[in-house]
């Protein structure tokens, strides 16, 4: 079993460096199985993947016709060159307002069930026309997108060539921005590349920080698999006030009240600030809250208490996330239909 593997690990980092790097492969061969990237890309039974799809979404995704001003597009958000994300504390929406929560990555968003920070949309299908229609975000009505996008030869044929004579529909939006979604690469980093078996991929301090990680840290409890998440909701003691998550889903739940999301800590170091609303500017102070426990309250995770990290601790722990990053990706802008 994994933990068996971790606290052999956490052992083997105690004993000192040269015993770390000498025994490390044979106590964690099996752990490693457990981050490795996936081969495939999961894509649901009801929106198959097809390269028609896909380069129609990705027109979709990069153009700012789907905005009410004309101005903002997915990759406005979402941008590849801020791994997938936009690099501010909260997003921004029409006439430059900032929204209530930060921008997500799209890193992994294909291995993800349930989207947004609060999980309010049940698949990646389902987001697409929830920034699009909302007023203070996108701000351009169903109907408005539609006839825009029919005015346009070249996306009346591209419709035509991913969904035959349905042509320019929601759902047929929806479907075509899922499919690009899903293609997000998940570039190979340092980290991976010490998965699958090069150990000069990563330094020691960062090998030791994988312990902390695993074990006193405790972070592999929600930030675990290849994705380093587990896709679900929990309070960790940093929300307030009216700022209560999935809790607006479920309004009897205490535990999820100022429930959010486990975001993927894929290029982790590369996103700050950092939570659902970029409130933490620095991974160095996402782990101070960790280690002291954030606010003690009925909805607080019980998995979240003080832990008591010594400086070395924390140094490993920054060491071992920074390999969880990889240069920025780059996307070539689309000519899109005119």
């Amino acid at each position: 079993m994994l933990w068996k593997i971790y606290a052999a690990l956490a052992l083997t980092v105690a004993a000192g460096a040269t015993t770390l790097l000498s025994h490390y492969s044979s106590v964690v061969e099996g752990g490693r199985e457990a981050y490795r990237r996936p081969l495939q890309i999961p894509y649901p039974d009801d929106n198959p993947y097809s390269a028609e799809k896909d380069e129609l979404g990705r027109l979709l995704f990069f153009d700012p016709i789907l905005s009410g001003a004309g101005v903002r597009s997915c990759g406005t958000c979402h941008n590849p060159l801020l791994s997938w994300g936009d690099g501010r504390p909260r997003a921004i929406g029409e006439g430059d307002n900032a929204l209530a929560l930060r921008s997500p990555t799209l890193l992994t968003v294909a291995w993800t069930p349930r989207l947004g920070w609060d999980g309010k949309f049940r698949d990646l299908e389902a987001v697409a026309f929830g920034p699009i229609v909302s007023p203070t975000n996108m701000n351009l009505p169903e109907g408005k997108l539609i006839e825009r996008l029919g005015a346009i030869p070249g996306y009346v044929d591209a419709f035509a060539a991913a969904f035959g004579p349905s042509g320019i529909t929601r759902r047929n939006i929806e479907l075509a921005l899922a499919t690009f979604q899903r293609t997000i690469p998940v570039p190979s980093t340092p980290f991976d590349r010490w998965v699958e078996g090069d150990e000069s991929a990563i330094g020691v301090a960062a090998k030791r920080g994988f312990a902390v990680f695993n074990d006193k840290g405790r972070c592999a409890t929600c930030h675990s698999g290849f994705a380093f998440t587990d896709s679900s909701f929990h309070d960790i003691g940093s929300a307030k006030d009216i700022d209560i998550g999935r809790g607006r889903q479920f309004t009897n739940s205490v535990k999820l009240r100022y429930a959010f999301k486990t975001p993927t800590l894929r290029d982790v170091a590369l996103r700050a600030p950092y939570m659902h609303d970029g409130s933490i500017a620095t991974l160095e102070e996402v782990i101070d809250l960790y280690d002291r426990g954030g606010i003690e309250r009925p909805s607080r995770s019980v998995l979240i208490r003080p832990l008591g990290l010594t400086d070395e601790e924390r140094s490993d722990l920054i060491a071992f996330l920074n390999t969880l990053s990889a240069p920025p990706q780059e996307a070539s802008l689309p000519a899109l239909p005119r």
